[in-house]
């Protein structure tokens, strides 16, 4: 009997983590993530276990490694594909809306990786690198064609992968099972046979996993007759739009699939505060063909608080920024303990906003932080794309939360003690027993600052208007700080979060 595989804890990266691709090397597990317009670009995960992840690196941390200062919204780093093979590391991911189709090397996981070498000539997405006995490298990928959205399957070509070179024109490999946007492939040979798994029925409801085997890299390849695989679509399963999935095999023997997934909250589960978020589950061998459990909700882990006190001048790896790296926004030297931000103009409803944040990765949250806007105005917001943010601010003594969903939006304000004051915003699930209507939704995010008598709310939000099935965002909910005008310091900040 083949061996019974244990499952690692569900979600397996909480919070905006989509797109998930996983590599093996010895005793060693590596996972990278898609990142779309926030830098530093391309998390890189460590493991040695399945179970317990360290946040390493990042494969972008570099101007110029992708064009990402202008792209609109949803471009930026695509479904990664990370690989080990001849010692090296190897990312290939599409830079959508930017530099195209690039393949990264690093001999370190950790990084630094390379500038990345684009494959001209390329128009497709979700690029998979595979290597047979020869040492011949094939890149397949979903041939998307983002200049006129048109879609023709699953293509592949042989490519020299240290310039980017095509070898050979791109031959159609599969065209999935009839369902909408075949894509995210990953290409794997296994007992005499290669495996083509990729995602179809588009990255909602309809997601879904399908498999396809040939006797060669090449094909032709044959469908598994009990596509698709996996798929919650129509099920009362929690996690919901479970695909684009990476195979892995752990030291047991066992088989895992590690994929993304969306919690689905809501009395008819149809919001996902979390956002795209990376699940794993195991795969059995029948018959010469894969079979994937559906994905199952682990029970909620402790709580986790995060603190930074803006004590060192480098800034700690869980912050990002928008379409450019945290150092052109964070100043850690000129007040020393603090964190410093000047403004340029912009806000949260801007492509380049000065803001700073790092993933809710927690059903249950709170971000807050100590401001000091003497000389400046700014806050703590919640951003998932120039249309959908809230925030709340503070100028001299005056506070105002704004909540912004697509061209409609609402403010709040109150006079603030003086002095430095701490901002916080919440995020809590809708409570079971309430009005009917309330039920319907998602969470509420709730902005407030700590008064001389204690916490004092100031706006209460529905948190439906700010979920990925909302927005039509690829990315989730990052929380964090900005500034708006002139400057304004931080002396610290924390996080809570809690599934439970």
């Amino acid at each position: 009997m083949p061996p019974q595989p244990t499952l690692p804890p569900n979600p397996l990266a909480s919070g905006f983590h989509p797109d998930p691709s996983v590599v093996r090397v010895g005793d060693d597990y590596y996972l990278a993530n898609s990142t779309f317009e926030y830098l530093p670009g391309i998390p890189v995960k460590h493991s040695r276990d399945l179970v317990t992840w360290e946040h390493v690196g990042h494969v972008v941390e570099r101007d110029g490694q992708l064009d990402i200062t202008d792209v609109p919204t949803l471009g930026g780093a695509w479904a990664p594909t990370i690989r080990h093979h001849d010692g090296r590391f190897w990312i290939a991911v599409t830079d959508a809306m930017g530099r195209g189709t690039l393949v990264f090397t690093a001999d370190d996981p950790a990084g630094p990786w390379s500038d990345g070498v684009l494959v001209e000539g390329m128009d497709g997405i979700d690029p998979d690198l595979a290597w047979d006995e020869d040492g011949t490298c094939y890149l397949t990928y979903s041939a998307l064609r983002l200049s006129g959205m048109g879609h023709d399957g699953i293509e592949q070509f042989r490519v020299d992968p240290l310039t980017g070179t095509m070898l050979e024109e791109p031959r159609s490999l599969w065209s999935g099972t009839g369902l909408m946007f075949p894509e995210g492939p990953h290409l794997y040979q296994h007992d005499g046979w290669w495996y083509l798994f990729i995602a179809e029925g588009g990255t909602e409801r309809g997601h879904s996993v399908s498999v396809a085997r040939a006797r060669r890299p090449d094909g032709p390849f044959e469908g598994c007759p009990a596509n698709p695989l996996l798929t919650a679509a129509g099920t009362d399963r929690p996690v919901q739009n479970t695909g684009h999935g990476d195979l892995v095999q752990a030291p047991d023997g066992s088989w895992y699939l590690v994929l993304l997934g969306m919690r689905v909250r809501g009395g008819t589960r149809s919001f996902s505060p979390m956002g795209r978020e990376t699940f794993c589950t195991p795969v059995t061998w029948h018959d010469g063909w894969p079979q994937i459990a559906p994905v199952v909700l682990s029970e909620p882990g402790p709580a986790v608080v995060w603190e930074d006190e803006f004590d060192t001048s480098t800034s700690d790896p869980a912050w990002l920024a928008v379409r450019r790296l945290p150092t052109e926004v964070a100043d850690l030297t000129s007040r020393p303990g603090h964190l410093v931000l000047h403004a340029d103009g912009s806000d949260l409803g801007d492509l380049r906003p000065v803001f700073l944040g790092i993933r809710q990765a927690h059903l249950r949250s709170r971000f807050s932080a100590v401001v000091d806007a003497s000389a400046g105005v700014g806050g703590i917001g919640m951003r998932i794309d120039e249309l959908h943010h809230v925030g709340i601010e503070l100028s001299g003594t005056t506070l105002v939360a704004h909540a912004q969903v697509s061209t409609f939006g609402q403010t709040w304000s109150a006079q603030a003690p003086e002095g430095p004051v701490t901002l916080w915003l919440a995020t809590a699930p809708v409570e079971p027993g309430g009005e009917f209507l309330e039920q319907m939704s998602s969470d509420h995010l709730t902005l407030g600052y700590d008064g001389p008598d204690g916490p004092v709310t100031l706006a209460r939000i529905d948190g439906r208007y700010f979920t990925a099935e909302t927005t039509a965002s690829f990315a989730g909910r990052v929380v964090g700080l900005y500034a708006t005008h002139g400057t304004i310091a931080v002396d610290r900040v924390r996080y809570d979060g809690t599934d439970a």
